[in-house]
């Protein structure tokens, strides 16, 4: 949190603060935000976040979730796409088509999806392309 040097309010810095979906609530449609996520609810649909996603035990998400890392102990179903670690608790349970670059799973998940391993080693070859010019 800031402090406006030219008054006295508060406000927190865009992609800094963390998003909650509580216990009991659900959402249908599309959500995008600059701030991490933690899901206890329900997401029927797509969201996207530079941040990190956390589904508790009780979060369900069921669509498309695009994110920086995630670290899931509840439900997961459709495709997930995960920049750097998806990291999978005991109690989780993922269905659908994974895109990650490192994955953690713990014994007890369920994993029946499609995964493919992507690196970050592209920016690399770019940027020896450039280099070599």
């Amino acid at each position: 949190m800031f402090k406006d040097k030219n008054s006295n309010k508060s406000f927190m810095e865009s992609g800094k603060s963390q998003n909650r979906i509580s216990h009991g609530t659900i959402i249908k449609g599309d959500v995008e935000s600059d701030g991490g996520f933690r899901i206890d609810g329900t997401i029927n649909g797509t969201l996207k976040t530079p941040g990190k996603v956390v589904i508790g035990k009780d979060g369900k998400v069921d669509g498309t979730l695009e994110c920086a890392n995630a670290d899931i102990e509840g439900f997961f179903s459709g495709k997930l796409i995960v920049q750097g670690l998806l990291s999978l608790k005991s109690s989780a349970v993922i269905t659908g088509d994974v895109i990650t670059e490192k994955l953690a799973v713990e014994p007890g998940a369920v994993f029946n999806a499609t995964c493919k391993m992507e690196s970050g080693l592209k920016s690399i070859t770019t940027s020896k392309k450039d280099m070599s010019a």
